[in-house]
């Protein structure tokens, strides 16, 4: 398998820091918003207690932001780390050198057969 390279089409892909701010930023403003709908709800149905309607629904917001940050931040890290990006990656350059899209149904059923068959053929040879 070809190694995967790392800038295509003119441009360089993002870092896992940069993936990891992405992911923090999007999960504060879903946070955000998800804080309000259920502060506004929670506001509205119990009251706004002692602390007032201020303060009860910033507290909301900033700790549904901060858990939704943190959360998304990790899964997008994640995500980048994953080797089956790189596989799928270096797939598609593969596939794409041969032109896969022109192929029918049965060119690609005699193509899987026949790596089948290399793939027995090497398995009975170890």
């Amino acid at each position: 398998m070809p190694p995967v390279p790392q800038h295509q089409h003119g441009f360089e892909q993002p870092s896992i820091w940069q993936k990891s701010e992405m992911g923090a930023m999007m999960g504060g403003g879903v946070g955000l918003t998800i804080g309000f709908i259920f502060g506004s709800w929670s506001i509205i149905r119990h009251g706004s207690g002692p602390r007032g309607f201020m303060a009860t629904l910033s507290q909301y917001m900033l700790s549904s932001a901060a858990t939704f940050s943190f959360f998304l931040a990790i899964g997008s890290v994640i995500r980048s780390d994953s080797p089956l990006a790189l596989r799928m990656e270096a797939m598609q350059l593969q596939m794409a050198a041969s032109n896969p899209i022109l192929r029918s149904k049965v060119q690609s059923a005699h193509l899987i057969r026949a790596r089948w068959a290399e793939e027995r053929a090497a398995r009975s040879n170890n």
